[in-house]
């Protein structure tokens, strides 16, 4: 082993700690992975596109397996939401991956300065090496292993640490991943007690989170004492915006749909909705309505997805508590004093109307089936109030004037857009998924995520025809000559 690479292992915490057996096996099954990585730096088309294969017949013959474990750790989740919001989406990307992988591994060419022809430039992509991902609860599946694709597309090992609240997927996706990949290949750690801390401070190469902004800052002030790049898809309170000119009705509809998908438990959920004023009431009435009409009013209703925890539950109910006691008025489309809400750990939707930002429900993530919706006066007030807030992950703008649209993409910053819908930009695999500020950094998706995984390495050709030696010494008249040449062309 080189004196370098036995140092970059050395710097794990996990070699020199007391700890118990599964962080030890953490240990030696990062430094086994690494020390293949460094032998084997680059796996060739095939190889990659083996993997890739490999994962997608591991989730495509275990479809039912993995909807049952995911809606076991939910308590109840809707195999529908499971099938669209999860499963098409890791077919999808493994799909464009595969199609465009072989051009995207083609070095590139780059333009050359006139002054350094007949040379040439390329950038040559490779593997960074071994990348982490510390996966999360809401969509197991596909926040796992979309990162995934992106790394193994772009020539890297993978070690996937999943949440300690999806048990029965993370039990699952292990015994799936080791069945089909070798330990050095794909690798999924158990999800023990102090597992998480100290998988964050092992020296990858490259890691992805993907949570709250919260634990986002303490996986990157873990990463950073080994230098490790991060890519953080965090969370915060994504606003929706609700021109004058909007559809009222349609704008109900699709605020409804993008906030109760997954009862809420979405990164990119809109957050909270601001309305003119004058149709602030009507509007709230109207995402009632529409709530009711898609899911009902029956707790046992198996399209609509329960909370994943007892915690993540009573965290609710005191938002809405507090809510109500700060003179909100509390719109639900069911009677939320049913006992088999609670009964089937499912929170009834519920819109908080008239919010105001002393209520606890404008200060955090929401995480849930609960909607505030403030009124606003002029479309400059709304704008205000979203740059006075950390940058969102998503903002979501409604209505048919094009100069007011235009007005809040120039001067509002955030993760993603979706004009006339919600959700649906993250759905684009054309296009990079992540934040800004305290909602992220980094992005992946298709393309981006064969980047954010590959080193570009620029290299510079030289031909022998080239007249670089007359820059070298002893410096006379030819050195004057050419770098008035230079200084022509620059």
């Amino acid at each position: 082993m080189d004196p370098g690479l036995d140092h970059a292992l050395n710097r794990s915490p996990l070699n020199q700690s007391p700890a118990g057996a599964p962080l030890r096996a953490l240990d030696e099954a990062f430094r086994a992975m690494v020390a293949r990585s460094r032998a084997e730096p680059a796996p060739d088309l095939a190889q990659r596109l083996d993997r890739l294969a490999r994962l997608r017949a591991m989730v495509a013959d275990h479809e039912e397996r993995f909807r049952q474990a995911i809606s076991a750790d939910f308590g109840h989740r809707s195999a529908v939401e499971t099938n669209i919001a999860e499963t098409m989406l890791v077919f999808s990307e493994i799909r464009h991956a595969t199609k465009h992988l072989k051009g995207w591994m083609a070095p590139q060419r780059v333009a050359t300065a006139l002054q350094f022809l007949p040379a040439r430039n390329r950038l040559m992509p490779q593997p960074l090496g071994v990348v982490g991902i510390i996966a999360p609860w809401n969509y197991p599946l596909q926040l796992t292993l979309a990162p995934a694709i992106g790394a193994i597309a772009a020539g890297n090992r993978v070690i996937i640490k999943p949440s300690e609240l999806s048990a029965h997927f993370s039990a699952l996706l292990k015994e799936m991943i080791a069945k089909r990949f070798d330990a050095s290949e794909v690798l999924v750690t158990g999800v023990e007690d102090g597992i998480a801390t100290a998988f964050a401070m092992l020296p990858f190469d490259h890691l992805v989170f993907t949570g709250s902004t919260r634990v986002g800052r303490l996986v990157a002030e873990a990463a950073g004492r080994n230098l490790t790049p991060v890519t953080l898809e965090l969370g915060g309170k994504s606003p929706a915006i609700i021109d004058a000119s909007a559809d009222l009705e349609e704008a109900a509809e699709r605020i409804a749909y993008g906030k109760l998908l997954n009862a809420g438990q979405t990164c990119i959920a809109p957050d909270y909705v601001l309305v003119p004023e004058r149709a602030l009431q009507a509007f709230a009435e109207k995402v009632r309505a529409q709530m009711r009409r898609m899911f009902g009013t029956d707790p046992a209703n198996k399209d609509y997805t329960s909370i994943i925890s007892d915690r993540h539950y009573a965290r609710l109910e005191g938002l809405v508590a507090d809510a109500a006691q700060r003179g909100a008025r509390i719109l639900q489309p069911a009677k939320a004093d049913d006992p088999n809400w609670k009964a089937h750990r499912k929170f009834p939707p519920t819109l908080i109307v008239g919010a105001t930002e002393a209520m606890a429900a404008m200060q955090e993530e929401i995480f849930g089936p609960v909607l505030p919706v403030l009124g606003y006066r002029d479309p400059a007030d709304a704008i205000a109030f979203v740059n006075a807030r950390d940058r969102p992950l998503a903002l979501y703008w409604f209505g048919k004037d094009r100069m007011a649209r235009d007005e809040v993409l120039a001067r509002t910053v955030s993760g993603g857009v979706t004009v006339n819908d919600c959700l649906f930009h993250f759905t684009q695999i054309n296009q990079p998924m992540g934040g800004v500020g305290a909602s992220g950094t980094g992005a992946y998706h298709g393309e981006w995520g064969f980047r954010t995984f590959s080193k570009l390495k620029p290299v510079f050709y030289r031909s022998k025809f080239n007249r670089l030696a007359d820059l070298y010494p002893p410096y006379g008249g030819r050195i004057a000559r050419l770098e008035k040449m230079m200084r022509f062309m620059s």
